[in-house]
């Protein structure tokens, strides 16, 4: 067991290496050419053409919106008679901002005054059967005054102090507003990217004073004037006016600023779109569907008491939410998405290995092949034969130029035999002399061969026994 963890972890610091192996395999080469080619698809069409990924992105926008309603309406009801109502009236807030409503349909309770009476019959809390049931001093829980301990038998509910009378609870079946639907709408909204110092506003740069006078926004037709009616938002959301005008409703506009700084600055345009955002469009009846709010208008009679009018509206509420992005050219975004697709082709590489090495019927020839364990001091025998041929051939050479040169050296008349001298006697060998000296030494043979006398001596032995002196 300690071997056995000892070898893995010695493993470890072993160094893998690639090995290219040319597997000659049609399936494997297909799919692996499809995996590349998709992966570069995806880079040039989604990532750079469509993604855009070659530019430096900022989601960080900065804008300001500023609201403007125009428009009249005229209402006649039997308690109120004519009215006209004026964007003073119906707008709310009436300097306008992103978040604003507008009303298209009211209740009006009217010359409410401090003093006691009955409580509303739809008030669940305020309902008595004698006067045990109306605690003196407790609120009517969702009601309109504070009980005073008294059981109103003709309307079977609890006396209370408050606002009297109480508020008409009626639901409106017409808008009272209806001509709502044509008053118009001004949007102006101003955006800047700080990353690439641009801004710009939704309001066409023009000279002509009458064109905002005049234009309403129209996709196809004017699609930079900043001009809306209420009737054509709400038809955008999918909906009906005059039904949503009875009981209100919620629709949320939303300018999108997606600007490629690359190109010209009149390239960068606003888009609209509407929504609505109270219900949907497969539950239209819901209870909670609509919207509505109430707030009083206060007066002094000629004797200086107070009284009010108190309004329950109903109408449509406006939500401008602005998003954008700006991109612009970068190396930085650039190289990193190329770099990206680079190592997804590896992917491929991975996958077609793993296919080739374990999941095919000859995984195991094309392991042999790409994966071979190589030692320390292991060689190969071909380099080791390389090398043994290499040793040959300088050994051969060294001794090819020692011949040439012995060839090559003079001969002098102390090294030349003649008659009257005796034969030059053979150097035993000894083992003191340098090897390089020994082999520079010229041999009796070569000597022999070199002298014009060689017919007439004899053949000199081999061997290492001094001959005896020619006679």
């Amino acid at each position: 067991m300690a071997q056995s963890w000892g070898s893995f972890f010695y493993s470890l610091l072993d160094y893998k290496t690639e090995k290219f192996v040319i597997a000659k395999n049609k399936r494997v080469g297909v799919l692996f050419r499809l995996f590349q080619l998709g992966v570069i698809g995806y880079l040039i069409g989604w990532v750079f053409l469509w993604k855009k990924g070659y530019q430096e992105r900022e989601e960080a926008i900065q804008s300001s919106v500023f609201t403007k309603l125009k428009g009249v309406a005229l209402t006649n009801s039997t308690d109120l008679g004519l009215q006209v109502w004026g964007a003073e009236d119906y707008v709310i807030p009436s300097q306008g901002d992103r978040v604003f409503f507008i009303v298209t349909n009211y209740l009006e309770t009217p010359n409410q005054r401090l003093g006691f009476c009955a409580e509303s019959p739809k008030v669940p809390d305020g309902l008595c059967s004698s006067s045990a049931d109306c605690t003196e001093g407790e609120t009517v829980t969702a009601g309109h005054g504070v009980k005073t301990g008294r059981c109103m038998n003709e309307t079977a509910t609890c006396e209370i102090h408050g606002w009297c009378p109480v508020e008409r609870s009626h639901t409106p079946s017409e808008p009272l507003l209806g001509e709502a639907k044509n008053f118009t709408i001004y949007i102006k909204n101003f955006i800047r990217f700080p990353k690439f110092e641009f801004s710009k506003s939704n309001v066409l740069s023009t000279a002509n004073k009458s064109y905002l006078k005049t234009c309403y926004y129209d996709k196809d037709h004017h699609p930079y004037c900043p001009i809306f009616r209420v009737g054509d938002m709400v038809h955008w959301t999918g909906h009906n006016f005059q039904e949503m005008a009875v009981k209100g409703g919620s629709i949320g506009v939303v300018i999108d600023w997606n600007c490629d700084l690359d190109k010209d600055y009149s390239k960068c345009n606003p888009e609209y779109s509407f929504t609505r955002l109270d219900t949907s469009k497969h539950s239209t009846n819901s209870i909670t569907s609509g919207y509505n709010f109430r707030f009083a208008r206060y007066y002094r009679d000629a004797d200086g008491q107070t009284y009010r009018s108190l309004y329950k509206v109903y109408g449509i509420r406006f939500d401008i939410m602005v998003n954008g992005q700006a991109g612009k050219f970068n190396i930085i975004p650039t190289v990193v998405n190329i770099g990206s697709g680079l190592a997804l082709m590896g992917a491929g590489v991975f996958v077609c290995d793993m296919i080739l090495l374990y999941m095919m019927s000859t995984s195991s020839f094309y392991r042999e092949r790409k994966f071979e364990p190589i030692g320390k001091r292991e060689r190969r025998p071909r380099d080791m034969k390389h090398g043994r041929h290499h040793r040959h051939a300088q050994d051969g050479h060294h001794r090819k130029e020692d011949k040439t040169a012995a060839e090559k050296q003079p001969l002098t008349p102390a090294s030349s035999p003649s008659a009257h001298s005796p034969a030059k006697q053979p150097v035993a060998a000894d083992s003191s002399l340098k090897p390089h000296s020994l082999e520079r030494r010229p041999q009796p043979t070569v000597i022999l061969h070199r002298s014009p006398e060689r017919k007439a001596m004899s053949p000199v032995s081999s061997s290492r026994i001094p001959c005896s002196p020619l006679k």
